[in-house]
């Protein structure tokens, strides 16, 4: 990760506001979690509810999200494409982080995503303690006894974790019938002239798969990031 990570904060009432937080010394995921520097969780108001660390175990890559101000009961929570939170929905993230081109959820016989997680539960009082394995992945940096093969969950997209309204069924493509997206962090950013709009070729994909209109809240196809991914890819 970089020694800075700029967030910045959109949302309809409020002024744009930008954030930067210093990070370690080492790249996120070139140790363990107890290392690794935070970055925020925002709700979609583009208010400061929590925190996120993430670095690299034996198992896989780790994840320790701290949160308040949640709706309380069970949440879906998935790693997304790209490295973006822009509030009120956080369409920027992309769809979920999918390298092996998989349907959604491990109740799903064409399943899963690698970057469907297990469901996630808040407490009553709105607060959220949860430390989450990503097994056959790393962050950054392969590292400790990461099994051949594993997947690099930073890539020139970034990546963003994203927590939903609902729970999810494990089941339905492409996001497990979760619902709207209510708080986002980004793991990682866009490299500069990274195709981060790939995300959009994905989530054509995912809708295709469903043989149907995907959800408004997992679609991120405009023409605007359309034309961006052809540049990115074209070299402009």
């Amino acid at each position: 990760m970089r020694r800075a990570i700029p967030l910045t904060i959109a949302a309809a009432t409020i002024a744009t506001v930008s954030i930067s937080l210093a990070a370690c010394s080492h790249k996120s995921g070139a140790g363990p979690i107890g290392e690794a520097p935070a970055v925020p969780l925002v709700n979609a108001a583009g208010q400061i509810i929590g925190e996120v660390r993430g670095g690299d175990s034996d198992n896989g890559a780790e994840l320790q999200i701290t949160a308040h101000g949640l709706p309380p009961g069970v949440h879906g929570i998935h790693i997304h494409d790209v490295g973006l939170c822009d509030p009120p929905n956080f369409k920027s993230a992309g769809p979920h982080w999918n390298p092996t081109s998989r349907q959604h959820g491990s109740q799903n016989p064409n399943g899963k995503h690698m970057g469907d997680l297990q469901n996630v539960t808040v407490a009553a009082d709105g607060t959220l303690k949860a430390r989450v394995t990503v097994p056959g992945t790393y962050l950054t940096s392969p590292g400790r006894n990461v099994k051949a093969g594993a997947a690099q969950i930073l890539d020139a997209n970034g990546a963003a974790v994203v927590i939903h309204a609902k729970l999810d069924d494990y089941r339905t493509d492409p996001s497990g019938d979760s619902g709207d997206r209510i708080a986002c962090a980004v793991l990682g950013e866009p490299e500069a002239g990274a195709a981060a709009t790939n995300a959009a070729a994905t989530a054509t994909t995912n809708a295709a798969r469903a043989n149907g209109p995907m959800n408004a809240v997992e679609t991120n196809t405009s023409a605007e990031s359309m034309a961006k991914t052809k540049a990115n890819k074209s070299g402009g």
